[in-house]
């Protein structure tokens, strides 16, 4: 394997993964910093696939905690925490495997296009 190819796994793995290191706004500065850093497309591509990402899990954990007074809330919290663990998982496994593709996450509205 090339270095690109190299640097391409490891930054998109990355991006992905910054969401386990914590859930404050180091864990969406990483990718930020990779988008403006990167010159690589794919690369970019993922940063701002990471990024929509975590905007999702904010917006929807807003809402589903305004839906806990409807009872329905909780079961809908409990699902976006699994969902924020495995999704980020199976995207890190698709950036090493297949490096020359970005990743799309599921069910998100992407907010940077």
């Amino acid at each position: 394997m090339d270095d690109l190819t190299q640097r391409r796994k490891l930054l998109s793995a990355l991006a992905h993964g910054a969401i386990f290191f914590s859930y404050t706004f180091i864990a969406i500065g990483i990718p930020i910093a990779i988008l403006v850093i990167s010159d690589d497309q794919v690369v970019k591509d993922n940063a701002k696939e990471s990024i929509n990402f975590h905007f999702n899990l904010y917006i929807y954990a807003a809402i589903f905690f305004l839906l806990i007074f409807v009872a329905i809330g909780i079961p809908l919290l409990m699902l976006l925490g699994v969902a924020s663990f495995v999704l980020p998982i199976i995207a890190i496994v698709h950036s090493v495997s297949d490096p020359n593709k970005p990743y799309r996450y599921p069910f998100i509205y992407r907010l940077l296009k």
